[in-house]
């Protein structure tokens, strides 16, 4: 029988938290900034497709460090990140001055 291995673990989370909040600032910035401009598909796409490649990255190095304990601490914490992101996002999560 396989122990769990804590610390590898530990480090994926960690690891995975750094990077899932990065990942979700560059959607916000992405958002905003393709809001902005003529173009929006353009810069989801290129907004998608680096922060993508950019989270699989850090990811693959991460699991080639710790190992699938790692892995499972990175994807822990990718999917506490995009809950913890899309509970802010929703409609009157954030409540403005009232007029």
């Amino acid at each position: 029988m396989t122990g769990v291995d804590w610390s590898a673990g530990l480090l994926g989370f960690c690891v995975g938290t750094v990077a899932s909040t990065v990942f979700f600032m560059g959607l916000a910035l992405g958002m905003r900034f393709a809001l902005l401009t003529d173009r929006p598909v353009r810069v989801l796409m290129l907004s998608a497709l680096v922060r993508i490649a950019a989270l699989l990255g850090v990811g693959w190095g991460t699991v080639a460090v710790g190992g699938p304990f790692a892995l499972a601490g990175f994807a822990l914490a990718f999917f506490s990140a995009r809950t913890i992101a899309t509970t802010f996002a929703r409609p009157g999560a954030v409540e403005g001055p009232k007029p």
